[in-house]
This record gives structure tokens, sequence and C-alpha cells, in this order.
């Protein structure tokens, strides 16, 4: 026998109260239409099919390190080598964290540290010395994250 709720639908699918079959009616329905024994509940086959909460975001960027971070470096006003890496050949200027790209706080660390280093005498003030002009580049001061005066 077909339940009066299949019989009488429509297009529009306007239900009523009275049109609601009672649940043992909807179990048995949706058992024969699932393929599943009226016994089980449909609760335990719809939990295979939810999305997995615990997975990490797969197309999350992965977050960017700085070099001294990553290396797990940290800066000392004796290594002169090192320091006159974050500045200016020409001015003298310490670069900024546009251009060095570092975090916060090894930034403030690396100020501080060739502060003490010019203060003690081992860097210059303005111009970096000629033997440290061949070192290797951490980073490109010509391509900054953001658009500089300089």
């Amino acid at each position: 026998m077909i339940p009066r709720f299949v019989r009488g639908v429509s297009n529009s699918l306007r239900w009523t109260l009275k049109d609601v079959p009672p649940r043992c009616t909807m179990v048995r329905l949706c058992s024969q239409l699932t393929g599943t024994s009226e016994g089980k509940h449909l609760s335990a086959k719809s939990t295979d099919d939810m999305p997995v909460t615990d997975m990490a975001n797969p197309f999350e960027k992965e977050k960017p390190k700085c070099i001294l971070c990553k290396y797990d470096v940290t800066p000392n006003y004796k290594n002169v080598k090192l320091l006159s890496q974050f500045v200016s050949p020409f001015t003298g200027r310490v670069y900024g964290r546009h251009i060095t790209r570092l975090c916060k706080a090894k930034q403030n660390l690396v100020e501080r540290e060739i502060l003490k280093s010019r203060n003690c005498g081992l860097m210059p003030y303005y111009f970096k010395q000629p033997y440290l002009m061949k070192d290797p580049k951490l980073f490109d001061p010509e391509n900054p994250l953001r658009p500089h005066r300089f």
C-alpha cells in the first residue's frame, strides 16, 4: 500500500499536518528506499558521509618564516658579517622589515645589535666595509614586499 503523502504529491509539494505519516511509516519507507532493514537507524549510515572536521585546511598557505627564525640564528653584536647584511652599503641605514622580511622580534633584535656593534666600534656608521661587500645576499633590497621611498 502506498502512503497518502506519496499518492497526493504535486509539483508544489504542499504538505499539511494531516498528510505527514507517523514515524513507523517513515522508517519503513526510508528503509525500502535505501535498502536497509527496518531496525537500523539512518543516522549511523549518514555519519560516514559527514565532512572530516579535524583535518587541516589543504588550501591554507604555509606561513612564511623569517630567515633567522628558520635557521634558529640569534644575532650578536660581535657577528659583524651577519649584521652588515641588514645595513645599506651606501647610506649605512638599517633596512626595514618590508625589505629584510624578518619577524618583528628579530628585526628589533638586529637593530639593537647593530647599534651595540656601532657603539663598540666594530661596525662603521655610514659605509659598509669593503671586504663585506661580496657577502651572499640574505634578501633582495631591490624587491621589497611593499614599495618604499628610497
